[in-house]
């Protein structure tokens, strides 16, 4: 089955579950530690036993589209630096000076042949390697290649530039995406503007994670904002590894196809039906006609927090001034409804599990893909190589 023929077929599914008033569901509730939403040393595991060894989206391809272009950031403390070479391909390292680990770059995105540090000018390729040390004959010998920038593993794929934060870690980037991958490469995200980043703070990221998962909570969480689009409490998933498709029957699901040919219903997304795809550990990915929004989960220092950078890209630059101006609106509109909407909840969930009154909080079955996340996340944790990773 050719991909927009599986996209069909999904689009097929939710009408069927409009028509009937059902969703796709699990055999059974789930029941999860509320703990595991705050005890610093499941959130510590969590870190060191994901976040530390999969590959995790840095930088979109738009970030960085050019020879020379660079993005500095922090993920889960650690500052990074993302360049584009000049052969085309992406170096990932750590953005710390070998001399006396002053921090290279300031966060931000520029385009730089070298890497200049502030403290005392020792110089860097945008690939990593030492090609400088200032006043060299009054500092002494060095060598060199001991003292090139912490190299990550890093790939691109999708139109993402994925980097794992252990050093020496390679992964096949290809094998951890999946089908997840086709989804990716249908929209050829390297050809794409970037058009900026929001940031927000929130919970603990599986609380954030859980809201992208299920769509039970927009009638009650969105009535101004998602539910006139979408209904509430009607979702189709589709599993890739860890990773999934989740799709939002639009409340004009009967008209919108209706107008289309049985055959054309995969080539037409957003068109009656809409699609979150999340690309585990902490990735949502929402394709929308305006303006495509990338929410990035990074844990923060506890484990009932979170920073959330919602990247925003689409497939042309800006016409004009008006058309400029238009995005940087849509950018604040959708940055505050996940802020004031999703965030907002998720802060007093997460004070209510924090007053200890829930041992457990509880998934019922029309919250599938809250199931199998949670069910993965249990799955790595054990680390058990005789055990079979969890199916949808």
């Amino acid at each position: 089955m050719g991909y927009h023929e599986t996209i069909g077929h999904e689009a097929e599914k939710m009408l069927e579950y409009v028509e009937t008033d059902t969703t796709d569901s699990a055999a059974t509730s789930l029941e999860v530690a509320a703990s595991a939403y705050t005890d610093p040393a499941y959130f510590e595991r969590e870190k060191s036993e994901i976040f530390m060894k999969m590959p995790l989206l840095a930088a979109l391809s738009a970030e960085i589209p050019q020879p020379g272009d660079y993005k500095a950031m922090e993920l889960l403390g650690k500052p990074i630096l993302i360049t584009r070479k000049s052969d085309g391909g992406v170096s990932a390292m750590l953005n710390v000076c070998t001399h006396r680990g002053m921090i290279l770059r300031p966060e931000g995105h520029g385009n730089a042949r070298r890497f200049s540090c502030p403290y005392h000018a020792w110089t860097f390729g945008n690939d990593g390697k030492l090609i400088g040390v200032a006043e060299p004959k009054k500092f002494g010998p060095v060598c060199k290649e001991e003292r090139n920038l912490t190299q990550l593993p890093a790939a691109e794929a999708g139109g993402i530039v994925w980097v794992c934060l252990t050093p020496g870690m390679n992964f096949d980037i290809r094998k951890h995406l999946g089908g997840m991958l086709d989804d990716l490469e249908v929209y050829g995200l390297d050809k794409w503007h970037y058009c900026g980043t929001r940031r927000i703070y929130g919970p603990n990221w599986k609380i954030a994670y859980d809201g992208y998962l299920e769509g039970y909570h927009f009638a009650a969480a969105h009535p101004t904002t998602i539910h006139p689009r979408s209904f509430s409490n009607i979702m189709h998933f589709t599993a890739f590894g860890p990773h999934m498709r989740v799709g939002y029957p639009q409340v004009k699901i009967r008209e919108a196809l209706g107008a289309i040919p049985r055959e054309q219903w995969g080539a037409h997304e957003n068109q009656g039906y809409d699609f979150v795809r999340t690309i585990f550990p902490n990735v949502s990915i929402f394709f929308a006609p305006e303006l495509t929004q990338v929410a990035q989960l990074i844990p923060g220092d506890t484990p009932g927090t979170n920073i959330t950078n919602l990247i925003f890209i689409r497939k042309a630059p800006p016409r004009d001034a008006e058309d400029a101006a238009a995005i940087e609106g849509m950018m604040d509109w959708l940055r505050d409804v996940v802020n004031d909407e999703d965030y907002g909840v998720g802060l007093q969930v997460q004070k209510g599990l924090e007053s200890g009154a829930l041992k457990t909080v509880i998934f019922g079955r029309n919250e599938r893909g809250n199931h199998y996340f949670h069910n993965y996340v249990d799955y790595l944790l054990r680390a058990d190589p005789n055990e079979e990773p969890p199916q949808l």
